[in-house]
């Protein structure tokens, strides 16, 4: 069973590329000078008689909670903005995102050493990935005029002009998922348990506020990244028998908490935000568990959908080893920069 809300919901910002860093565009010509933007050709270019816009990229590629979605989101896109150059590229220009990738290993330290080392080379950011991370850095770009396309859904993201977020938030997520429960099962308590800050705790933020409206009980249990710190949580949701657990964690985890709680007898209904999933979870010593207990909500359609938008994805992937939802939402997610840089 799976629950989703289906559509895309962009929020593209208008803001020209001349805009982004303080650029101009010398009279007659049109050209932008601006940081990350070059007469030159990009590195193997599509069209050789373009200019490069590089765009930079700073995900969780090896070691992080992430990284099992991180390293799809920057496949797929790299894959988004090879189609578009294949299509002429924008402006004139070709647009590089593969030039200036780093590996933030979600840590806000190094998301933010990193950023630095990029930040004069680059246009904008195809990615930023997580939101504490991104976070970390997000007065720099403010000063700097940088834009970028978070890899990650707090609600924050809705009220910063330099973020171009795209779909529902962990907050309206929970909420949704809460309503949806209490209309099908009939539930009467609620559990959130996740990472602290921007991404587990607005995912509780949603859970308490739709517990509240619908009149049943809720509990918020913190946890910390990683299989060996899942003990609390299971704890927790073994003694306290909710009917529900909100999960705002990584895959890992996720498979941790849901087979280590249902291999202790807990028989109750586990949904989990859109980085709480991975399909290659259905091949752990937990997938019996998932696939019994497990609900999972996102934004958009799955890896396998049947619209324009995932077709286009599929196509431009090409073949790939394991179907996931890292490579749909690196692809959503690079269209509002589309739309600020043809704007």
């Amino acid at each position: 069973m799976k629950l989703r809300k289906m559509g895309v919901l962009l929020a593209a910002l208008a803001m020209a590329a001349t805009g982004c860093r303080g650029g101009d565009t010398e009279e007659g010509d049109g050209a932008i000078s601006a940081p990350g933007v070059s007469d030159e050709p990009c590195p193997d270019a599509v069209n050789e008689d373009n200019g490069c816009i590089y765009l930079g990229t700073i995900s969780d590629l090896t070691q992080g909670p992430f990284a099992p979605l991180g390293v799809p989101i920057t496949d797929a896109q790299a894959a988004f903005w090879e189609r578009v150059n294949e299509d002429g590229g924008i402006g004139g220009y070709d647009i590089n995102v593969t030039e200036y990738v780093r590996d933030n290993l979600y840590n806000p330290e190094t998301h933010a050493q990193v950023y630095s080392e990029i930040e004069g080379e680059v246009l904008a950011l195809a990615q930023t990935l997580g939101s504490p991370t991104t976070l970390a850095i997000l007065e720099q770009m403010k000063s700097a005029d940088v834009i970028g396309a978070p890899a990650s859904w707090t609600s924050l993201w809705g009220f910063e002009d330099n973020i171009l977020e795209s779909g529902s938030s962990y907050c309206v997520d929970a909420m949704n998922g809460v309503d949806y429960f209490v209309e099908n099962e009939d539930i009467s308590s609620v559990m959130a348990v996740g990472f602290p800050g921007d991404y587990g705790g607005d995912a509780a933020a949603g859970a308490e506020i739709a517990a509240e409206a619908n009149g049943i009980d809720f509990t918020d249990v913190e946890t910390a990244p990683g299989q060996e710190a899942q003990s609390g949580a299971v704890s927790a949701i073994v003694r306290q028998d909710p009917d529900l657990v909100i999960l705002g964690t990584g895959p890992t985890e996720t498979a941790v908490i849901v087979g280590q709680a249902a291999a202790q007898g807990y028989q109750g209904q586990f949904l989990g935000s859109s980085p709480t999933w991975n399909p290659a979870l259905l091949q752990s010593p937990a997938g019996p568990a998932l696939e019994q207990l497990f609900v999972h909500v996102g934004p958009w359609g799955s890896y396998g959908t049947d619209t324009p938008g995932h077709e286009a994805m599929r196509e431009a992937l090409g073949e790939v080893d394991q179907p996931n939802d890292g490579y749909t939402s690196g692809w959503a997610w690079s269209y509002p920069m589309k739309a600020a840089l043809e704007e």
